[in-house]
């Protein structure tokens, strides 16, 4: 019976970090940011749905997406980030599926679905647990600014899209406190696999 782990937190509290720890005990890790990319390259039903909706004007000469053109327009409207989720969430989702249904049917003790707004999106039913990676505000936007080279408010702007981190640590099955150092975000995940039985 292979375990199926929702893993999530916020913008900039560590969750890649953390994904990347799960190599070191063999569970595969579907990424729902590299497969929102696969899905809206040239030639895909989304990258078509995409164009149709925002134009050319969001392309690079290549004819692939920009990502930042389309990020820009996006953050500032909610009805225009509304619609291009409603394209991208549905072949993401698809995919994600399909993808965890394959290990599953090769009985591999546990996978990890790494999907940002797990909650958010109401993805919870595609998992048996949920993990948040856990991060103080503060923490968080400075980790942001310092990443991206943001500004403060588009910082903000961009942390607020979500729900709070700590709203999300309150729905989870399990936590992380990302605060301090990876180390310490090692042992804690170690405990949590051993809590949950994935060794075997």
């Amino acid at each position: 019976m292979t375990l199926v782990i929702g893993l999530t937190g916020s913008i900039a509290s560590g969750k890649s970090t953390v994904s990347l720890m799960f190599d070191d005990y063999d569970i595969p890790v579907i990424d729902a940011d590299k497969i929102s990319r696969e899905v809206v390259i040239p030639g895909e039903k989304a990258y078509h749905e995409i164009v149709t909706e925002f134009g050319t004007s969001i392309l690079r000469e290549d004819g692939s997406i920009d990502r930042k053109k389309l990020g820009a327009i996006v953050f500032k409207e909610e009805e225009k980030r509304k619609r291009l989720n409603n394209i991208v969430h549905p072949a993401v989702r698809k995919r994600m599926i399909e993808r965890r249904d394959h290990f599953c049917n090769q009985e591999v003790p546990a996978v990890v679905m790494d999907i940002p707004l797990l909650f958010e999106s109401e993805l919870t039913h595609l998992v048996d647990k949920t993990l948040v990676v856990y991060v103080d505000e503060k923490v968080q936007l400075e980790r942001l600014m310092e990443r991206d080279g943001s500004t403060k408010e588009e910082a903000i702007q961009r942390i607020n899209a979500q729900l709070p981190v700590q709203q999300k640590a309150e729905m989870a099955d399990e936590v992380i406190d990302n605060n301090g150092t990876k180390h310490e975000s090692y042992q804690q995940l170690h405990a949590i696999l051993r809590k949950w039985n994935v060794f075997l």
